[in-house]
């Protein structure tokens, strides 16, 4: 049978945390009882040569003599049932001498051979075959002058039946254990993953429509609080996305229902009774002015869409900022002299970078455009080309105009803005996307557009480009 993983991140944090603790405590368990084994072991052992030297302390020489003689009382005058079990031999271990009660009544077959072997002299022996089990350790000591061959044992019965009771508590503990901390690791996942939960529900609430709701943060410091931050982050991208999206959809539709509308009116006039054919001319002009500014409206629209898309492909040749300066100035001439305005190129030597020509000479068309536009009549426009110590080259276009309101400044690169909707209307009915090609024109090249402008005093929009060469 194939178990499932579970679903829930909660439950995989639980059976994670079981896991773990799993092994820790049973690692723990192993690390106990093969510690108390060892010690149990060593205090059998140590106890084991404390019994070795109860003859030589219990004895005199005479009573050394004495069992030598054979006296078959003499331990019952030396200890009672209380005494170890404990065999002494004569000094070549073939001869026993006499033994403790405890040895009389769990006699060892093994003490015979050992007593006479002095190579197992001083060492401890597990009887493992016996039961119970024994430790045995045979040894040579002196009472007086007297040798002789001393052999104690100790039963293991004791230390195993302690180890057996350790084995259960530990066996029974574990599955306990592993049950609380099941439980606890469970209810530490719901409360760490509370806020998961909290911002799941927050989020299946958010529509487009919604968008300013946010994901609540309990904790910014944490890495929960800062997912929930980071989402919060990318909502504010979307609500402004889509706030520029319905503003872009609303000014498209009204700019381009304005000419529509316009040359609907002129055409339904134009039907409105006989005229002349000269009238019929001035009709079908005017209306072909609006679908000039429709498509050139069009046109921009789509520049901006390729723009948004990243399918612009840009070139990247050697660019002379200078002629690039004189060949607009000289496109947009006839405009400035129709306002009787004064339009020239000031340079102050060679200015080169490495971009995309048409990109940036549509980015200089539509400032100097946008110059004249709001420039009065007989206004001066000036476009400056330099370069900078650091080889930034710069390009300024700088008018005599109303200047823009510092409250208007940070939103004239938008989209359809424009800062007197009847002014444009006047100076030639703008799209109000001029700027905002302009500056993605620049930027897309590597560089940046800013203005400096003062009320009344003119306004002076500045490109620096990398010198890339």
């Amino acid at each position: 049978m194939i178990l499932k993983r579970p679903r829930s991140v909660r439950m995989r944090l639980t059976f994670a945390y079981l896991a773990a603790m799993l092994a820790v405590l049973a690692a723990y368990a192993v690390v106990v009882y093969v510690s108390v084994q060892g010690s149990m072991s060593q205090a059998l052992d140590d106890k084991l040569r404390a019994d070795f030297q109860w003859p030589k302390n219990m004895m005199s020489e005479d009573m050394a003599r004495e069992l030598l003689r054979g006296d078959p009382d003499f331990f019952e005058k030396t200890g009672g049932e209380g005494s170890p079990w404990l065999q002494v031999w004569g000094e070549n271990g073939t001869k026993l001498l006499g033994g403790t009660y405890e040895a009389r009544r769990n006699p060892i077959r093994e003490s015979v051979a050992m007593a006479t072997n002095p190579a197992e002299f001083g060492k401890v022996h597990k009887l493992a075959n016996m039961v119970p089990p024994y430790r045995l350790l045979t040894g040579t000591t002196k009472v007086g002058k007297i040798s002789l061959v001393v052999q104690v044992a100790e039963s293991e019965a004791p230390m195993r039946a302690y180890l057996r009771e350790l084995l259960v508590v530990l066996l029974l503990g574990l599955p306990l254990a592993i049950a609380v901390a099941g439980f606890g690791g469970y209810l530490l996942a719901r409360r760490a993953l509370a806020p998961v939960d909290r911002m799941a529900e927050q989020a299946r609430s958010i529509t487009a429509e919604r968008l300013r709701e946010r994901l609540p943060v309990d904790n910014p410091d944490d890495e929960l609080g800062r997912l929930a931050t980071v989402f919060n982050q990318t909502l504010m991208r979307l609500e402004s996305s889509f706030d520029q999206m319905r503003r872009f959809t609303a000014d498209a539709s009204h700019e381009l229902r304005t000419p529509l509308t316009a040359m609907r009116s002129v055409g339904e006039i134009g039907l409105r009774g006989k005229r002349e054919g000269s009238d019929y001319r001035e009709i079908i002009g005017s209306m072909l002015e609006e679908v000039d500014r429709l498509s050139m409206l069009v046109d921009r629209l789509l520049t901006l869409s390729r723009a948004d898309s990243g399918e612009s492909m840009l070139a990247r040749d050697r660019v002379d900022l200078c002629a690039l300066a004189e060949e607009v100035t000289t496109q947009l001439e006839v405009l400035a002299e129709e306002k009787q305005q004064s339009l020239k190129v000031e340079a102050a030597g060679p200015s080169l970078c490495l971009g995309d020509p048409m990109v940036l000479r549509q980015a200089l068309l539509n400032l100097v455009d946008n110059a004249i536009k709001y420039s009065p009549i007989g206004g001066r426009i000036i476009v400056r080309v330099s370069t900078l110590p650091s080889g930034t080259a710069v390009l300024d276009v700088s008018d005599t105009g109303p200047g823009i309101p510092a409250e208007m400044r940070l939103r004239v690169f938008d989209r359809f803005y424009r800062a007197d909707r009847s002014r444009s209307r006047e100076n030639g009915g703008g799209t109000g996307l001029g700027l905002s090609i302009a500056r993605w024109a620049v930027e897309v090249n590597g560089g940046q557009l800013t203005l400096e402008s003062s009320e009344g005093h003119g306004s002076t929009f500045r490109i620096t480009l990398p010198n890339t060469l």
